[in-house]
């Protein structure tokens, strides 16, 4: 089997080899059939892949490949990453021979998968932040005793006409008639 110069620099002195501890996306592909596997790690700031890094248990071919896509990826914006496909990690190698191309596929996937699981996460993310405003708007805007809206509103909730005061220690709104804030539990000191 005959590889070209970069597959053999790539695998005698691979690139980008171990983990991100704190990685933001994380993929990992296999090939049950030639026993190859692929792990991919990436940071990404600013919509771009700040750092990546790879492990991969497999032939020369595989080791070479997966250092080649971390370089194509490094620096790239998601996208570019993205349309990064197994032709590009070939030709970017000089070729591989036949019976190896599959080690392209298997570079290209982990990296997508890394970058779909970045964009699972900053979901999942963004939906409990979305959530925790909701609830931190919703304790401040609505009425703790109703829920019905307390803004624009001068000292009373108009739907159960609870005349409301605020807590001296969380600062949120709780009845006057309350001695217990419903909220921290402090109690209300009387003058």
């Amino acid at each position: 089997m005959i590889y070209s110069e970069k597959v053999m620099d790539h695998f005698q002195n691979p690139r980008n080899v171990g983990t991100i501890e704190d990685a933001d996306g994380v993929g990992k592909v296999g090939n049950p059939v030639c026993g190859d596997m692929m792990e991919f790690y990436v940071k990404v700031k600013d919509n771009r892949i700040e750092d990546v890094k790879f492990k991969t248990f497999g032939c020369g071919a595989a080791i070479a490949v997966s250092s080649m896509v971390s370089e194509m990826a490094k620096g790239k914006t998601l996208e570019e990453a993205m349309a990064i496909t197994n032709d590009n990690v070939a030709e970017e190698l000089d070729g591989l021979p036949k019976n190896k191309l599959h080690c392209s596929n298997l570079g290209a996937d982990a990296l997508h998968k890394a970058i779909e699981n970045y964009r699972e996460n900053k979901k999942a993310h963004e939906k409990a932040v979305d959530e925790k405003a909701y609830e931190e708007k919703k304790e401040n805007f609505f009425c703790p005793y109703c829920d019905g809206p307390v803004e624009g509103m001068e000292g009373a909730c108009r739907s159960c006409q609870v005349e409301f005061d605020k807590c001296d220690e969380c600062g949120k709104v709780i009845s006057k008639k309350e001695d217990k804030c419903l909220h921290c539990g402090a109690t209300k000191v009387r003058v």
